[in-house]
């Protein structure tokens, strides 16, 4: 259950952090700074708030801070959540350069206002980014808070923000990022392409850390209501669980095709939507010209709750990847929300795919933009419900033990540690500015 509590209310300093048998002798207060919120991006729910609630029941006080850019009316929203504070700095509805620039300062006196003893800012660009130099480089700041910062895509040159698609803004944000992730304190990373990047940029290689994406902890779930509400009835079921980003949509439609051809009663179940317009379109024209719209089903975005049903109803999942820069350093949290629920899963072998699939024992891969070799493999799973049966036992089960996130917690809390051990003494902090 969550509490809402004004924006202006200071930190209780009374409510001490709960400590668990694993809780650290030290307990810091760690702030941690997004780029954006919770929505419709997944990086901070995904990734920095389960981070955020292990480092709680390890004892530390934690404080997640966000500018909600794509929610602005939720601007100044304060609540609690599984220990974990979270605030909502205030943004403009317009998002002008002048207002952008108010907008960072109010998320750097709102996240200083925390008095955290280290900041962990995650996908340092935009207001985000401001923040960590402000925090690292301000003269008026001496208090010598370390700064961390994660990257778990890659938002400079070739990647999100390439300045040939993004122009001048898209050299000020590439320019932003290599700034922050040679000069902050430690960085995080959450793959191995990442990993070597980061690196490239920074004199102490020891200081860039790999910290994958964790499994989330799932309810358990029922795929039959999921099978009647879209009339899938007892039909194989492939799922795609997709932005229609990570690859050319057409692939996607043909190796359903081909599926379709060898088991003529499968139907393909789409969850999510396309982040463009005209990839959905493309897709759609597709499938339409494949004549396979009568065994396509789009649900569009769910919500989260709703995410396991879903999974569940499905005997197989495709995950096709291109091999481009953005992903290859990626850490699909899709793919791990898969695997992790024990869907059956045939990935193209991009990046970090390989890195959590294993071939034959936890999932299927292929090679990337080898559509028929993506079609035979998960036809192959329709057809062998024993192997599929093994696979999606094994792959939840490794998954869990490999990329659980209390060994992520447990890791991060040694690095903020040491990091604190080195920083300089600092005066005490004050609650406000």
């Amino acid at each position: 259950m969550t509490k809402a509590v004004p924006l202006t209310q200071s930190p209780d300093d009374s409510a001490k952090p709960r400590a668990t048998s694993g809780a650290a002798a030290r307990r810091l207060r760690i702030t941690m700074v997004g780029a954006f919120g919770f929505g419709p991006l997944m990086t901070m729910r995904a990734r920095a708030l389960p981070l955020a609630r292990l480092l709680v029941e390890r004892g530390h006080a934690v404080s997640i801070v966000m500018p909600p850019l794509h929610t602005p009316e939720a601007g100044g929203k304060r609540w609690t959540e599984d220990g974990v504070e979270m605030i909502y700095s205030p943004v403009p509805a317009r998002l002008s350069m002048p207002n952008l620039l108010v907008a960072s300062l109010r998320l750097y006196r709102v996240a200083r206002a925390t008095r955290p003893d280290i900041v962990h800012v995650f996908k340092p660009i935009g207001l985000a980014g401001i923040v960590a130099s402000l925090f690292r480089f301000a003269h008026w700041d001496r208090r010598g808070i370390p700064v961390v910062v994660d990257e778990d895509d890659w938002d400079g040159i070739g990647g999100f923000h390439d300045p040939t698609r993004k122009g001048w803004l898209g050299r000020l944000l590439c320019w932003q990022l290599i700034r922050c992730l040679r000069e902050a304190s430690a960085v995080t990373v959450a793959s191995r392409a990442l990993q070597t990047i980061a690196w490239s940029l920074r004199s102490q290689a020891h200081t860039v850390h790999y910290l994958p994406n964790g499994a989330r902890e799932w309810p358990s779930a029922d795929g039959a209501a999921v099978r009647e509400r879209y009339g899938l009835g007892s039909a194989p079921v492939v799922l795609l669980y997709t932005r229609f980003f990570e690859f050319d949509v057409r692939r996607a439609a043909e190796a359903f095709g081909l599926i379709r051809a060898a088991v003529p009663d499968a139907r393909l179940l789409i969850v999510g939507r396309a982040s463009i317009p005209a990839h959905q379109a493309e897709f759609d024209a597709r499938i339409a010209a494949l004549g396979l719209g009568d065994a396509v089903v789009q649900t569009g975005w769910l919500e989260e709750a709703e995410l396991p049903a879903f999974f569940h109803a499905a005997n197989v999942a495709l995950y096709p990847m291109n091999d481009t820069l953005i992903n290859r350093t990626k850490c699909p949290v899709k793919l791990v929300d898969l695997v992790s629920t024990g869907v059956p899963v045939v990935a193209e072998a991009v990046g970090e795919v390989a890195e959590y699939i294993r071939h034959g024992s936890t999932g299927m891969l292929v090679p990337t933009g080898d559509t028929s070799a993506l079609a035979e493999a998960a036809v192959l799973l329709l057809r062998d419900p024993a192997l599929s049966g093994r696979i999606s036992r094994q792959g939840a089960q490794d998954t869990r033990a490999r990329y659980g996130w209390q060994a992520r917690a447990a890791e991060l809390e040694k690095i903020y540690l040491a990091l604190v051990d080195r920083a300089p003494a600092s005066a005490e902090r004050p609650h406000t500015l």
